[in-house]
């Protein structure tokens, strides 16, 4: 059994794990709901005619910012509590807001809710986020934005929050996006509601689509073209509310993936987890790395696949990660590194510099950690390369820093119960962001019973 501590510091805290006496991951549990449905459910739910019902939606931060900005503009959210949250949507005419709206940590919530304020015109509005939040880059989505129309002001050449915008009637645009980001995508999708004519986005490859699937359940025409990585939304539309089962979210299941991976004895179900294609790119890596996991009772819950997913300790392999594969897996790269010191052989991950501008620098941050756990870990401009140690991989305590990131937080744990000593991770309350069980559910690592 894993013995950890949480320990407050006001306003951080403080994880410390022991993991002397762990043991094997058995048995089955639950993840919380999917963050990107999450977020999208909220957000149409908002600008939706009538009421949207939405079933497991993920009850963090990020989403509660959503939902609290959505309310300052005139959309009436139920509590984020219990099984089911309600909307009332505007029917598309967002209010403008007494206050300034902030999107806490929450990327997601500020990208997307910009190509919606954009286009409302004559209103304006005022965003903000957190430290983290505010030094992170909006020029991916301002840039197109402003050739559509849009009047966006911020910080250094209008590319940091607080941002103030100005609605306009904005106007068709083709979009060819030099990064396959789903954010963007569903940010230009979004403005694109209230245009007449088309919006089309071309990437270098699809990114995730759970925009598409939701805006088309939601009555908006779109037309997809996978050969050329490219999606057009057919506007106006005008959305109807819906009701949302949302899954298990595959980014929080990946924890326990690897975890269960990495730990001999483990025979662990994880229920109820989206498999959208777009987003399973973490079990074709670790399907790669000869990690043994299988999916059962595979169904569609409201558009969407859905499978729980067996996993069992397995003697896993270093291979090479990158090219299309990676904006499949780019959150899940932090949890993957983890993997990757319990391999025989060396693993390579390219193509992610991305994760140079999330809620941290996280290739900068995982290899430094790792390091301090006895790793050997090399950081490239563009990703990691990882010395597998094998199974008995012998890492060591240490002290280390969240940097108040969700993933790397929740990564760092799993790497902490295979080493030997104790473990300190200070700002861990990041794991609220995306997974606020997520301490509960490892204080039970090695008991777990079904």
């Amino acid at each position: 059994m894993t013995f950890l501590q949480l320990i407050d510091q006001a306003p951080h805290q403080t994880l410390v794990i022991d993991s002397s006496e762990s043991g094997p991951l058995t048995g089955s549990i639950t993840v919380p709901g999917d963050k990107s449905i999450s977020h999208r459910a909220l957000m149409l739910g908002a600008i939706a005619q009538g009421t949207t019902r939405i079933q497991g939606l993920l009850l963090g931060e990020d989403p509660r910012s959503t939902a609290a900005c959505f309310s300052a503009m005139g959309a009436k959210v139920s509590d984020l509590a219990g099984e089911w949250v309600t909307v009332e949507g505007t029917g598309g005419e967002l209010k403008e807001p007494d206050n300034v709206l902030d999107a806490g940590n929450s990327g997601t919530t500020l990208r997307l809710m910009l190509g919606l304020l954009a286009a409302q015109p004559g209103k304006f509005f005022a965003v903000t986020g957190d430290d983290s939040l505010r030094s992170r880059p909006m020029k991916r989505v301002i840039a197109p934005l402003t050739d559509m129309g849009a009047k966006i002001a911020g910080k250094a050449g209008h590319t940091l929050a607080p941002l103030g915008i100005q609605g306009q009637q904005l106007r068709p645009y083709h979009y060819h996006s030099p990064i396959a980001s789903a954010q963007v995508k569903s940010c230009l999708l979004l403005a694109g509601l209230s245009i007449q004519g088309d919006t089309t986005v071309t990437e270098p490859s699809l990114s995730r689509d759970h925009s598409e699937r939701m805006l088309q359940a939601f009555g908006a025409r779109l037309s997809i073209d996978p050969a050329t990585a490219s999606v057009t939304l057919h506007g106006p539309a005008h959305l109807t509310g819906q009701t949302v089962i949302v899954p298990g979210d595959i980014s929080s299941a990946a924890f326990w993936l690897v975890a269960a991976a990495i730990t001999p004895g483990s025979n662990l179900l994880i229920k109820n987890v989206g498999v959208n294609p777009t987003r399973t790119g973490v079990l074709d890596a670790l399907a790669a790395m000869a990690a043994d996991i299988t999916r059962e009772n595979e169904r569609e819950v409201t558009g969407e696949p859905v499978a729980d997913l067996r996993v069992r300790h397995s003697a896993l392999k270093g291979c090479p990660l990158g090219g299309d594969l990676i904006p499949r897996l780019i959150d899940e790269v932090p949890i993957l590194a983890v993997a990757a010191l319990f391999a025989e052989g060396t693993t390579t991950i390219t193509d992610a510099a991305e994760l140079r501008v999330k809620e941290s620098d996280r290739l900068a941050v995982m290899a430094s950690a790792l390091t301090q756990l006895g790793a050997t870990v090399t950081e490239q401009p563009d990703g990691l390369e990882i010395t597998g140690m094998g199974a008995d991989a012998p890492l060591v305590g240490a002290d280390l820093d969240s940097y108040t990131d969700h993933r790397i937080a929740m990564s760092l744990a799993i790497a902490a119960t295979r080493a030997t000593g104790k473990t300190r991770i200070h700002r861990a309350e990041a794991a609220a962001v995306s997974y606020p069980d997520f301490v509960k559910t490892l204080s039970t690592a090695g008991r777990w019973v079904g």
